[in-house]
């Protein structure tokens, strides 16, 4: 429903000062035809690296998580205004790997959510169902509980988020939802929003579950389908390229 499709790599816990130059020089030099709107999501500790290989390109500086708390003694916890400081666009929250891995709950999504509008980060916030609760027909109870917490939290900016829907049954396994069934999903969070915000058309509704270079025109053709994000993919820069190119259209 967004106008300008936006990409936005995760790259995880990969990275390393070399690879990460190599990476971004290859992809800043095939940036001519694109775009789209676009995004990487890095390593807190390669966030001052990033920063200045981005300057003076349409790429936004990301981040991969957020700390539920302004400062204080939280030792390892990254603050919003840290990442301010560094210029961060976007802040995944919410992963389902932070949210399996880490038993963020989503009372936690929805405060560290609260924490980067505060410093005027835009929260890419993370839904999406195991495959058990997809077999069992709970794909959209699930999703609509997610989301709802983090708009019983933050109230009237919601239309300042972005929202990614990653099946975590097609995040890293090769795995893919077909067409139809993001579509469906992402409806689904559309008329969420809708009911949420007069300002729902802000809100881009990413795909997140295993978009590539050969799915992504398909999926990103979707009338709800507003951009990706993007995992395995992003660390390639010929993949990304590709990806880009194809929101581009």
């Amino acid at each position: 429903m967004s106008q300008t499709k936006l990409i936005v790599g995760n790259w995880k816990m990969n990275g390393s000062l070399s690879a990460n130059q190599a990476l971004l020089d290859e992809v800043k030099a095939g940036l001519g035809a694109v775009r789209c709107r676009a995004g990487v999501c890095v390593p807190a500790p390669y966030l001052a690296q990033v920063q200045l290989l981005l300057a003076g390109t349409p790429i936004a500086l990301g981040a991969q998580d957020v700390s539920i708390h302004v400062a204080g003694a939280y030792t390892g916890e990254v603050s919003a205004a840290m990442l301010r400081d560094f210029g961060v666009r976007y802040c995944i929250v919410g992963h389902s790997e932070r949210r399996q891995v880490h038993r963020e709950s989503e009372v936690d999504v929805a405060l560290k959510a609260k924490q980067a509008l505060a410093c005027g980060i835009t929260p890419i916030v993370c839904v999406g169902e195991t495959l058990a609760q997809r077999d069992a027909g709970d794909t959209e109870a699930v999703v609509k509980r997610q989301l709802a917490a983090v708009i019983h939290e933050n109230g009237h900016c919601i239309s300042e988020i972005v929202v990614a829907y990653e099946p975590v049954w097609a995040i890293g396994t090769g795995r893919t939802a077909t067409p139809e069934q993001a579509q469906a999903v992402h409806a689904v969070l559309r008329a969420q929003l809708k009911a949420a915000t007069p300002h729902h058309e802000r809100v881009a509704i990413l795909y997140g579950g295993s978009m590539n270079a050969v799915n992504a025109a398909e999926l990103l053709a979707q009338p709800d389908v507003d951009g990706g994000l993007i995992g395995g993919a992003a660390l390639k820069a010929t993949d990304f390229l590709t990806i880009l190119r194809a929101a581009s259209r």
